[in-house]
């Protein structure tokens, strides 16, 4: 990724990669779709529009699965309090991600597997 200062355009495309996860209270498999659409759009116009949609998409992939196993864990139920806990960390990185991008700065989401590079 270069080093230059996003454009205006950039951070907005960077930041709604990131916040469009939030669609998927309305849209099932929105977390996904949503910032697989920005990235797919956006990522041959701007290296940093590609970071930042990669890593919303990884680290809505990287959640999903969390939260599977969480749920799967019910049955003992840690996996109540891991499933609430795993949406507050979403939510509180999710927002912080969506600043970064919109202050212009790279940002790595914690406890991501990174599947696309």
């Amino acid at each position: 990724m270069d080093h230059m200062t996003p454009s205006k355009d950039e951070r907005t495309w960077a930041m709604v990669a990131h916040l469009v996860v939030f669609s998927s209270f309305i849209i099932p498999f929105g977390n996904i779709i949503g910032p697989l659409v920005v990235w797919l759009s956006k990522r041959e116009q701007s290296a940093f529009v590609d970071h930042h949609g990669k890593e919303a998409l990884n680290f809505a992939i990287s959640t999903m699965m969390y939260a599977f196993v969480s749920f799967l864990l019910t049955i003992v139920v840690i996996g109540i309090f891991a499933l609430i806990a795993l949406g507050l960390f979403w939510m509180t990185v999710t927002i912080m991600a969506a600043l970064k991008a919109n202050d212009g700065e790279v940002y790595r989401y914690p406890l991501t597997i990174r599947f696309i590079k």
